[in-house]
């Protein structure tokens, strides 16, 4: 999956009429989002939405925010996104402005805003979720959860082995592998209900999805 960004030129790839053809449309219009950054993005939000319906939003690390836009696309049971990253870029505003005209009922319930990670308040409420927070960001983003005990959703990449727990277990299997062996334990830990699957691999080799919800 490369990194081209989507354009207008790229509007007749997708002439369908499912809601993936639908999204993908709104992208091309906005100009500025990598074809890889719709596929990752629409991957995790229709799988996560398949387990976690309703709540408030929290997209963590969220980029562009397009896995908050998707998840209310996908569920209007939620009323409002909030998407959280140290910098956003500015051109998430085109992004904000495609989805609202093709979505009018999205207008004003997604909130982008710049701040730490860790900093984000979430309740017992929430669906937090969080697509490629690299290295030891995932396990910011799985503290905050915690914390609050609100459901999450993690799609963890760029694995730091010095920075991320590997739990012993990097002699046995990949210490990419044994980080993420590692949060899933956690979780159970913490008294969460654990669940895992993977996306395509042609989509992203960093595929590993972990969804967790407390008991």
């Amino acid at each position: 999956m490369n990194r081209t960004k989507l354009n207008r030129t790229h509007l007749h790839r997708f002439a369908g009429e499912t809601l993936f053809d639908r999204v993908a449309r709104a992208v091309c219009e906005a100009e500025c989002l990598p074809k890889k950054e719709l596929y990752e993005s629409w991957e995790v939000a229709r799988r996560v939405r398949r387990r976690f319906r309703g709540g408030r939003v929290l997209d963590l690390a969220c980029g562009h925010g397009l896995v908050a836009w998707l998840m209310l696309v996908l569920d209007d049971t939620s009323k409002e996104a909030v998407a959280v990253d140290v910098r956003i870029p500015d051109s998430a505003a085109k992004i904000a402005r495609t989805l609202t005209a093709t979505w009018p009922r999205l207008e004003g319930r997604i909130t982008l805003r710049e701040g730490a990670v860790d900093q984000a308040e979430a309740t017992k409420d929430d669906v937090i979720v969080s697509a490629h927070a690299c290295g030891a960001l995932t396990d910011r983003v799985l503290d905050v959860a915690i914390r609050a005990r609100a459901r999450v959703a993690v799609l963890p990449c760029c694995h730091d082995e010095a920075t991320c727990d590997a739990g012993g277990l990097d002699g046995w299997m990949d210490a990419a592998l044994a980080v993420d062996a590692t949060r899933a334990a956690r979780l159970r830990g913490e008294g969460y209900r654990v669940h895992t699957q993977l996306i395509p691999r042609n989509v992203t080799p960093k595929n590993r999805l972990l969804c967790a919800s407390p008991h």
